[in-house]
């Protein structure tokens, strides 16, 4: 079945930077797009980046600039690059593939950004 392991998560300081990975399995990686969502304690998750089966990218405008994301079809990951980061960066990050009549989430890392 489907599993998507996400690490790379933790606390930094404004300003800082993190890499968040999201390992996929059970599934033909490379035919799908693989996206990021996130969620602060309180608020609902909300779309981060997305990332095409060719490595097109889009952001949501709050990360635009700050965020890059990329993939290893070969290593079947795909990796959010976060620069810059903000108080309000910090949520729960979830790795999300969409497969035929299926959401697909991993379990989430935490990312603290906190002085």
């Amino acid at each position: 079945q489907v599993q998507l392991v996400e690490s790379g998560g933790g606390l930094v300081q404004p300003g800082g930077s993190l890499r968040l990975s999201c390992a996929a399995s059970g599934f033909t990686f490379s035919a799908y797009a693989v996206s990021w969502y996130r969620q602060a304690l309180g608020k609902e998750r909300a779309w981060v980046a997305s990332i095409s089966t060719g490595g097109l990218t889009s952001y949501a405008d709050s990360v635009k600039g700050r965020f890059a994301g990329s993939r290893d079809n070969a290593k079947k990951t795909v990796y959010l690059q976060m620069n810059s980061l903000k108080l309000e960066d910090t949520a729960v990050y979830y790795c999300y593939v969409r497969t035929p009549g299926r959401n697909n989430w991993g379990q989430g890392t935490q990312v603290t950004i906190s002085s």
